[in-house]
């Protein structure tokens, strides 16, 4: 499981995709949906806009991402 960070406010699935480096497009994302081949909190997901936050598991394209907050920058 690999952790992803996000600010604040969560983020749809698809940004979430292309953050963590599983797809390098938004049509990789329609793709893997529409196959079926991604879920979150181990329910299926067709989705690209699903809102996310922190907590929640995302796998896909064989990878476990669990969404959480990031650290504030320091400095």
């Amino acid at each position: 499981m690999r952790d992803v960070g996000i600010e604040p406010g969560g983020i749809r699935l698809g940004q979430l995709l292309k953050l963590a480096g599983v797809i390098d497009a938004g049509a990789e994302a329609k793709e893997l949906l529409a196959a079926g081949e991604v879920t979150v909190n181990g329910e299926p997901e067709a989705r690209r806009g699903r809102r996310l936050d922190a907590g929640d598991v995302v796998v896909a394209a064989g990878e476990t991402l669990r969404v959480v907050r990031s650290s504030p920058a320091r400095g």
